[in-house]
């Protein structure tokens, strides 16, 4: 019996098709998460994205439980105003990595729990996309370097322009790879643009998905994940149950069905409503 989710939010139940399944979920999908927590099931949401971005999900569908935001740089939830993990990441290794990335001129945020930040210097048609994925606007500073002592950094956020650009990110992150962990990740309407997420050492949304497990009392073989990019397989390798999206990657897809037929299952696309396909494989 599934007991509990854990869900990642873009491509999975946000799509890129605005007013329909953009920036929030469509009303279907919203009801039957509903339905679904009100049975008791626990359902975590899983993204790079900040709390408050998603927190109009959380409200709407009542999902009074802990969520997974900033890449597992944080386990919150946002309802009963609790934060179960806060992984900060070392200020030195912060401005360290930071300048990496702007002497190349790489555009960088990085966040706190509450907020995030840009400098002011490096502000673009890019801003105007995250203000709409995010729902919120930047604190716009002179300096990154200068507000890392003034901040709790739980997640950098390079921006790389492309998969050709993902990889030269990837090269510069290379000196810091002993101390700190990179992942990607992506949103419908910012391809093909890529989001690198950077996190205290061993911070994932594996082990912020096995917290939450671990906090709830529910054996991760007792969880169902579902996301749509390679990386999510952090997170639904560890859960006992896999799906994927229609328009999940074909790696993704691939692994999730490596869990076997009665415990796997492959959805429609967003924007056809898929992780309502998946919901009812599973029957919950």
């Amino acid at each position: 019996m599934i007991k509990a989710i854990i869900l990642d939010v873009d491509g999975v139940i946000v799509g890129e098709k605005i007013g329909f399944n953009s920036p929030y979920p469509h009303p279907d999908v919203i009801n039957r998460l509903k339905k679904i927590r009100q049975k008791g099931i626990s359902i975590s949401l899983c993204t790079a994205k900040p709390h408050y971005s998603i927190q109009k999900i959380i409200d709407d569908a009542g999902l009074n439980n802990l969520h997974i935001t900033n890449g597992g740089g944080a386990v919150i939830d946002p309802i009963d105003n609790l934060i179960l993990k806060k992984h900060v990441i070392n200020k030195e290794q912060c401005k360290k990595v930071i300048k990496q990335y702007l002497d190349n001129a790489v555009y960088t945020e990085f966040y706190s729990v509450n907020e995030y930040f840009i400098q002011e210097s490096q502000k673009s048609e890019l801003t105007k996309t995250h203000i709409h994925i995010l729902q919120r606007d930047p604190h716009v500073v002179s300096s990154l370097i200068d507000e890392v002592q003034k901040q709790d950094i739980v997640k950098i956020m390079p921006i790389a322009k492309n998969e050709d650009d993902k990889k030269c990110l990837t090269e510069l992150f290379e000196p810091f790879k002993n101390d700190l962990t990179l992942s990607w990740g992506i949103h419908p309407i910012a391809l093909p643009h890529l989001f690198g997420i950077i996190t205290a050492k061993g911070i994932s949304k594996k082990q912020a998905a096995l917290e939450i497990a671990n906090s709830i009392g529910v054996k991760p073989e007792e969880m169902l994940g579902v996301g749509d990019s390679s990386s999510d397989w952090q997170f639904i390798e560890s859960c006992g149950y896999g799906g994927a999206i229609g328009n999940a990657s074909d790696e993704l897809k691939k692994l999730v069905c490596s869990k076997g037929k009665e415990k796997s299952f492959v959805g429609k696309s967003v924007d056809e409503n898929g992780i309502l396909d998946i919901f009812n494989y599973f029957s919950v």
